[in-house]
């Protein structure tokens, strides 16, 4: 029958054979230039951490902060280290430049009575200034053992206060150990 509302419905509209074949490449372009994205990443090298001394980095205190160091510390990721790794060393990555967490350091030679201490939750920082650089170290100065934690400029709060967390729940607090005048 012509005029027939139903004969009418199944012929109006694009042919659904074309309209399949053009879905179908198009997710497959889709796919392709992902996988190409992937391909192109490279994976993040490991992190090189210079070796300084650190006579009490195999101590308890800091074997129990290492052992309960987060994977992340706000945007940064934990990161692998280039062999053979300082003992008393970790390493997280976002892009571009890493943070370095030392533990079981000596009292740094700047920390003397009347430097100036923040407080990140409850623990002390003490701030290591060098002006050329675009790191900035943070050495905590109220627990058994010193840790410091190297920034790069701009990574904000988050990383020295999970730190401080972790740190919080892992070593007992100390009185702060100044150098004499």
């Amino acid at each position: 029958m012509q005029g027939d509302p139903v004969d009418a419905a199944v012929t109006d509209g694009p042919p659904r054979a074309p309209l399949i074949v053009a879905v179908l490449l198009t997710v497959a372009a889709i796919g392709v230039v992902l996988a190409m994205a992937a391909a192109q990443r490279t994976p993040p090298q490991p992190v090189a951490i210079a070796t300084v001394p650190a006579a009490q980095a195999q101590s308890p205190d800091c074997q129990a902060l290492l052992a309960a160091l987060p994977e992340n510390l706000g945007d940064f990721h934990r990161a692998a280290t280039v062999e053979p790794t300082p003992a008393g060393t970790a390493a997280w990555r976002a892009d571009g430049d890493p943070v370095i967490l030392r533990c079981g350091l000596g009292r740094p030679a700047e920390f003397v009575v009347g430097a100036p201490i923040q407080m990140v939750d409850q623990v002390q920082w003490f701030r290591l200034k060098d002006p050329g650089s675009v790191r900035t170290t943070w050495v905590c100065v109220d627990r058994p053992t010193y840790v410091a934690l190297t920034l790069p400029d701009g990574s904000g709060p988050t990383p020295i206060q999970a730190l401080s967390a972790v740190i919080e729940r892992t070593m007992a607090t100390t009185p702060i150990r100044p150098a004499g005048p």
